[in-house]
């Protein structure tokens, strides 16, 4: 969905997954952060914040921060960078996969 420019579609269908409320999402940036991320989850706000809209519509980048989203919504906010990363690569790779099999069944 990200792909097809419904960012904020996906992550509502992602949070209704998880049973938590949806975080916001806007191209944008906060002081402090300006130069040093592309993408930033401030939980105070439950938004997120994407550097511009190549960023907005980038599902490792935005599923990255959607994990930092889920820790803080289920009790413990301080996940790692790098759990972040595998759960937005893990993420994909499964959507990968399945894409694949679907594609290889309409083939047949």
């Amino acid at each position: 969905m990200i792909l097809n420019k419904k960012t904020e579609t996906a992550l509502e269908k992602l949070s209704e997954f998880y049973h938590v409320e949806s975080p916001k999402i806007v191209v944008g940036t906060i002081k402090g952060k300006r130069r040093t991320v592309y993408a930033v989850y401030v939980p105070a706000q439950k938004k997120i914040y994407a550097l511009n809209s190549d960023i907005f519509y980038n599902p490792f980048i935005i599923l990255h921060e959607y994990y930092h989203h889920i820790r803080s919504k289920l009790g413990v906010h301080r996940g790692s960078e790098k759990h972040a990363n595998m759960y937005a690569k893990d993420f994909i790779d499964s959507y990968t996969r399945i894409v694949t099999i679907r594609t290889r069944e309409k083939i047949k």
